[in-house]
């Protein structure tokens, strides 16, 4: 009973200390010279005479609709994207299945999906296998877990349908302000510039977007930049974020008009691309290709950053935020250089071969004979092991067998 009465006694405290720091964290954190220009307040953007500004709270918003859209993509996928693969002719390739063995799925969970060959060669010994059965199962296990043609598909499928509209809802919202042509009056009256509801949606869709694709990452496919695909998102919701508390919103906006440009025609090539229409596939690619260096290389860099690290600050003082924000920009600066150099491999390939190769990101489902196992079955064989430059000799009952069988040898009975 003493317990319980000194519980009570105590719970109220706990939560007042609790309400004590998170107002004292509330309160640093919102600090005006954070987030705004000096002499600027909160209280300068309160909705006031019929107009709108923007507050950090409406962001919250994006959570239920995050939500919604991972609902939607799953309708879609269903009822427009897998109906769509198969009218197109997309076709899943034949998966044997591995014959179940603990020692080689233990291993495979655990230390990883391509074993070198010294270990692939200790697993055989342990499991009683063939090299080339080991090195056939690994190759099955893996090719189980990658995802199907479809999957892709209609993956791609939802973010084209996506990337197109907010595109172009996009372009339709900006397209008759001033600020899209001439970047530099972003700045015009900031941060007191009213907000507009339509802008105010698109920068709802966006957000919600982008935090969809942190909630499905786990079940999306996984391709060779996936930490870079994650530092992207990551560093996208927080300009959103920064940029919309801030009332930043022009210039975010034309930041997000950027991005979406060329993001849609890459969709809609690897759609064509898993229906094998090729010539499509590679027209796409050089447009995108084109578009992307455009919008990335040349427009960011020369349009926006100029804007953000010069004009933003020709009529006034910088402040964190102005430092904070031009650090998130030169972070998908970088990203966009990291891309464009896997973008140009693909490019240099197409020249050189006449067609478009596989996406250098993906990663390909390998046969049931791999060229490497196929050069070590012409190897020479010397007592019945064959001989490579760094490979681990084998030794076990089954190495010995095998070499005197090769050497003529018959094994006693």
């Amino acid at each position: 009973m003493g317990w319980w009465a000194l519980l009570r006694a105590t719970l109220p405290l706990t939560g007042l200390c609790a309400h004590r720091m998170w107002s004292s964290f509330s309160e640093w954190f919102w600090q005006e010279r954070l987030w705004l220009p000096p002499n600027n307040s909160w209280a300068a953007l309160e909705d006031r005479d019929g107009l709108v500004y923007a507050h950090p709270r409406d962001m919250l918003a994006a959570l239920p609709l995050a939500l919604a859209l991972v609902v939607m993509r799953f309708i879609f996928e269903r009822f427009v994207g897998m109906p769509l693969s198969r009218l197109l002719g997309v076709r899943n390739h034949t998966r044997r299945l591995v014959k179940p063995n603990a020692t080689l799925e233990k291993y495979f969970l655990t230390e990883g999906w391509k074993p070198q060959e010294p270990q692939m060669a200790l697993l055989a010994a342990q499991c009683g296998l063939t090299l080339q059965q080991t090195q056939r199962w690994f190759r099955r296990r893996r090719n189980q877990d990658r995802p199907c043609l479809t999957k892709k598909f209609c993956e791609a499928s939802w973010r084209f349908a996506f990337y197109l509209c907010s595109f172009f809802g996009g372009l339709s919202i900006l397209y008759h302000e001033s600020w899209l042509w001439t970047p530099a009056m972003c700045w015009d009256s900031y941060p007191n510039q009213p907000l507009k509801p339509a802008l105010y949606y698109w920068y709802l869709l966006e957000l919600s977007f982008y935090v969809s694709l942190l909630i499905t990452l786990p079940f999306d496919v996984k391709r060779k930049d996936f930490k870079e695909q994650v530092a992207h998102h990551f560093v996208t919701i927080i300009l959103i974020v920064f940029s919309y508390s801030s009332n930043l919103l022009r210039i975010g906006s034309l930041v997000l008009l950027l991005h979406d440009a060329s993001d849609y025609l890459l969709e809609a090539g690897k759609m064509f691309n898993y229906t094998n229409r090729r010539k499509v596939c590679d027209a796409l690619f050089i447009i995108f290709s084109l578009v992307f260096f455009y919008t990335r290389l040349v427009l960011f860099p020369t349009k926006i950053l100029y804007t953000t690290y010069y004009e933003s600050i020709a009529e006034r003082s910088p402040f964190f935020g102005y430092y904070f924000f031009n650090v998130l920009l030169m972070v998908l600066q970088l990203l966009h250089v990291f891309w464009s150099c896997l973008i140009l491999r693909m490019l240099c390939s197409f020249l050189k071969k006449g067609r478009m190769e596989k996406d250098v990101r993906s990663d390909v489902e390998e046969s049931d004979s791999s060229d490497g196992e196929a050069v070590q079955g012409h190897l020479p064989l010397k007592n019945g092991a064959t001989h490579r430059p760094g490979a681990a000799p084998m030794d076990g009952p089954r190495s010995r067998l095998a070499g005197r069988l090769a050497n003529g040898h018959t094994p006693a009975t």
